[in-house]
């Protein structure tokens, strides 16, 4: 009886795993994780920001509604805060930002928080960022106009 237990147990977290991953998910899925990853480096890997940007032009290259990446935001926001901010989605973005924060919590867990930022670097470049570095959109904002005196 034991053996079957643990059996059904193994076979029912096993399921999750597969069913969770990000890989094999739905598109809408694997940009809700790739959103939530991209949050969590910023408030958890230091000097990290996202190029919120070049968010939105991944949900138009994967053929997203308009305004999916701030839906996945504001969905995100509220979860995260308890409903303190952002607004909540529909139950199916729900579940997929709840999904996707398990699958992270579990990444950070098992790989420790300073792998699982340096990984994020390469899985998530071009949506994250050195706070240092100028984001594409913003090249040349920060410099000085030709006839403008440089701020010091």
């Amino acid at each position: 009886m034991r053996y079957g237990s643990r059996m059904r147990c193994g076979l029912s977290i096993a399921g999750l795993l597969v069913a969770t991953a990000p890989a094999h998910a739905d598109p809408r899925s694997a940009y809700v994780t790739m959103v939530l990853q991209a949050f969590a480096a910023k408030v958890e890997c230091p000097g990290t920001d996202l190029v919120y940007q070049d968010l939105v032009q991944k949900a138009n290259d994967m053929h997203m509604p308009d305004g999916t990446t701030e839906r996945v935001r504001k969905a995100i926001a509220f979860m995260h805060t308890g409903g303190k901010m952002g607004e909540p989605g529909d139950d199916e973005l729900m579940s997929e930002v709840a999904i996707a924060t398990k699958t992270t919590d579990m990444d950070q867990q098992r790989l420790g928080m300073p792998t699982w930022c340096e990984d994020q670097k390469s899985r998530l470049a071009g949506f994250i960022r050195a706070k240092s570095e100028p984001a594409k959109s913003d090249a040349g904002q920060n410099e000085p106009a030709k006839n403008e005196p440089a701020k010091n």
